[in-house]
């Protein structure tokens, strides 16, 4: 489930970048809380506690109940870092998989 989570949120990010309606980015942020929530979880389950924290604190940047007034170019520069993030930790876990 963890890659489907991390390959959606990716797209979902990049999908940012382009001019979208407002409730797009608010479908967005619910669904990062989400998926960063159960991407928390799974990490805390096979005890990668590091991992789990930076995930709640991904859910809680997008939470969509107080929302942060960061401008659109953070906000552009903030989902290409993660969706290239998500797609890079995606890639390592496969090669480290491969690799057992």
């Amino acid at each position: 489930m963890t890659p489907f989570i991390k390959i959606t949120l990716a797209i979902l990010f990049f999908l940012c970048l382009l001019d979208m309606p407002y409730g797009y980015y608010q479908i967005v942020r619910l669904c990062a809380v989400v998926g960063f929530g159960i991407l928390a979880y799974e990490a805390y389950c096979i005890e990668k506690g590091n991992l789990a924290i930076l995930y709640i604190g991904l859910a809680l940047l997008f939470q969509p109940f107080i929302k942060l007034a960061l401008g659109r170019d953070i906000w552009n520069i903030v989902d290409v870092l993660l969706g290239t993030g998500l797609i890079i930790s995606l890639i390592i876990n496969i090669k480290k998989n491969r690799n057992t």
